[in-house]
């Protein structure tokens, strides 16, 4: 079964989006470990939605409204994401509470969604 993690964080604290060298250090360790393990089918961070080059696509009674970036700054964005192929719910959950860890470790404060992915019809 597929699970993606995606993990939100605070624009507004500074240097969140801009991670330090150690912090890069231990996370490229937990990636790697990650990627040996076999379980990881995708993962990449995000830029801030601060930045010119987000955009977002709105749709209300069948009307699309494209709005281009910067925006706001928001206190919940997700900044990045894993799509895993894991044996279990559990599983998905204790890589995601090894990656928390690193924010953990290095100060900075995240939040980690964990769902499963609908993989065709009828299934999830």
């Amino acid at each position: 079964m597929q699970y993606m993690l995606m993990h939100k964080l605070d624009e507004n604290v500074p240097g969140t989006f801009e991670p330090s060298p150690e912090f890069i250090k231990q996370m490229g360790a937990f990636m790697g470990e990650v990627v040996k393990s076999g379980v990881l089918l995708a993962a990449a961070g995000l830029h801030k939605s601060s930045k010119e080059d987000a955009a977002r696509i709105t749709a209300t009674k069948g009307k699309t409204t494209i709005t281009d970036g910067p925006f706001t700054e928001t206190k919940e964005l997700i900044a990045g994401f894993a799509l895993m192929e894991v044996r279990s719910k559990e599983e998905a959950l204790e890589w995601a509470r090894r990656f928390t860890q690193v924010f953990i470790d290095h100060g900075v404060d995240v939040e980690v969604d964990v769902r499963r992915v609908n993989e065709g019809p009828g299934q999830g």
